[in-house]
């Protein structure tokens, strides 16, 4: 693996002869983007240290896992923590006062959708989001980049921003990172996302390296843009795909700026779960001990365990929502689909082991009926969902803090996987993070690779990729 490059080195974008050098003999002091425009490369120079809203605070740790308190403006939350998503304001099918409830910490918005509906103008006028809807826990509003993925057919990204076509009227609206961080300061979320240049995973190519070196040159103008310093913490986005030169590069840069926190993006998006442990695993490795990491778009449980272990701290998803509109419900054991017709008769509860409202009240049979007829069963499933990523959440922190999470981790496998059949990818990432789970792993006869801890660090990571052993448990 090379060394490192200085992130000020500009990025090859449109083919031309230089495009066929090699990657580290190419560093010219200009380059043209593809919307034509010459872009000086000036070399970086960290501005004045910004103050911070947030203290982060590691309580315990086992290995690369580690269990924090984070206090922000309007909550002190314990990582690691799940996040659900509330696009425009609110949880689908969940009131504020269950989400307290059920312990949620932190809820998503999104600026693209809030600045479209109702406008960030109203919410500023309203006192900021956690007026408007009446939520006095934290929030974190992503940056609107993730729509150059979701929405690619209405946006067009240039150097100076990405100008989408409204889903609502039909009419442009350019969002460039001044644009996202003022957004974000009148939303007045504690965490707010800069603008990135966001890609799937599944694109190779010059694309991908071109996403990152503007993602970089983004940061500073959102930097430059952040007007509420004091109140609301401004984190950056690693991207570079699955290349961990580009992650390498991405991630030191980011930590040159020396920001409240940092994400890592650009996963969940169709990449096998081999590059996305990995990628994972060279990130938290080289990011701040003493700044919370945070993991966007991961929302399978066993995903969040895995990075936990890894190092992670933060997470978001629509999917435990999401599935449960299409009337499936977690449990230990994996999902449970309430609408196949062997629940019709189940009079048990989803889970027997949750002490969830709806797991003590209602049965598989009652809430089958409800899937297939009435808009109540996915509220009752969402309630349920959300509450098993909330005790997951609780789960995580506790077991490190009291010493016991490697058993944690071999118990949630056991129940995931009873045959012992856990992914290989799992147990690879596992070896890595320095957790012993070969007692409820069954041997792969064909591994032949052994991986430690130290194998996948800032600058050395292995990218054989190996078939991915994935599946959905489906308990009937």
């Amino acid at each position: 693996m090379r060394n490192s490059i200085a992130i000020a080195v500009p990025l090859r974008l449109r083919p031309n002869i230089s495009n066929t050098l090699p990657h580290h003999k190419f560093r010219p002091t200009c380059f043209h983007s593809h919307e034509g425009h010459t872009i000086s490369c000036v070399p970086y120079s960290a501005p004045q240290t910004k103050p911070m809203a947030l203290h982060f605070e590691i309580l315990g740790r086992f290995n690369r896992a580690r269990a924090a308190q984070l206090t922000l403006p309007h909550f002190v939350c314990q990582t690691p923590l799940f996040m659900p998503v509330g696009t425009q304001g609110t949880i689908k099918g969940l009131t504020n006062n269950e989400l307290e409830r059920i312990g949620c910490q932190i809820i998503l918005g999104n600026t693209y959708h809030l600045a479209l509906r109702p406008t960030s103008e109203l919410l500023e006028e309203a006192g900021g989001l956690h007026n408007f809807m009446n939520w006095p826990r934290a929030m974190l509003t992503d940056s609107g980049g993730f729509q150059m993925v979701s929405l690619l057919h209405l946006a067009d990204i240039t150097e100076e921003g990405v100008t989408f076509q409204s889903p609502v009227d039909g009419k442009p609206m350019l969002l460039t990172p001044e644009e996202s961080i003022q957004i974000q300061n009148r939303i007045g979320a504690d965490i707010i996302m800069a603008l990135d240049d966001v890609v799937k995973t599944t694109i190779t190519g010059p694309r991908i390296e071109e996403a990152m070196y503007r993602t970089l040159r983004w940061i500073d103008r959102c930097i430059a843009a952040h007007k509420r310093p004091h109140d609301q913490n401004l984190f950056g986005i690693v991207q570079g795909g699955l290349d961990p030169e580009l992650r390498d590069i991405c991630v030191k840069g980011l930590v040159d700026r020396n920001l409240p926190g940092y994400a890592i993006g650009g996963l969940a998006g169709g990449e096998d779960k081999d590059s996305f442990w990995r990628v994972v695993a060279q990130c938290t490795a080289a990011l701040p001990e003493d700044k919370p990491r945070y993991v966007m778009g991961v929302g399978y449980p066993l995903d969040i365990v895995v990075c936990s272990a890894l190092g992670a701290d933060m997470y978001d998803c629509v999917y435990p929502t999401r599935t449960a509109r299409f009337g499936t419900a977690l449990i230990p054991e994996g999902v449970l689909k309430l609408k196949h017709r062997a629940m019709a008769d189940d009079t048990r509860p989803i889970d027997p082991t949750c002490p969830c409202m709806v797991c003590k009240n209602y049965t598989r049979a009652y809430i089958h009926c409800l899937v297939t007829k009435d808009a109540m069963g996915s509220q009752l499933l969402s309630y349920h969902n959300l509450y098993y990523m909330m005790r997951l959440s609780r789960n995580l922190h506790t077991s490190i803090v009291e010493g016991r999470f490697p058993k944690f981790v071999c118990d949630f496998l056991q129940t995931m996987f009873p045959k012992g059949d856990v992914p290989e990818w799992v147990c690879n990432a596992m070896e890595v993070a320095g957790i012993d789970i070969s007692s409820c792993c069954a041997p792969f006869p064909s591994c032949q690779e052994k991986y430690s801890s130290d194998e996948i660090g800032t600058n050395d990571i292995h990218m054989e990729l190996r078939l991915t052993h994935t599946r959905s448990v489906v308990v009937y």
